[in-house]
């Protein structure tokens, strides 16, 4: 039973951790659906995407 708690006290942890580094991250990268606006809106103007 103990087990069982130390391994979802981990995963717990673990994932607090990976949405905290995500966060910090994420603020430095264009989200996933800019970058398709961004192809999109490109492509109906015939032009490549500068990056």
């Amino acid at each position: 039973m103990i087990r069982l708690l130390l391994v979802g006290l981990f995963a717990y942890t673990a994932y607090r951790v990976t949405m905290r580094i995500i966060d910090e991250v994420s603020g430095d990268v264009a989200p996933a659906d800019e970058r398709r606006k961004l192809r999109r809106q490109s492509a109906a103007m015939g032009v490549e995407p500068k990056r």
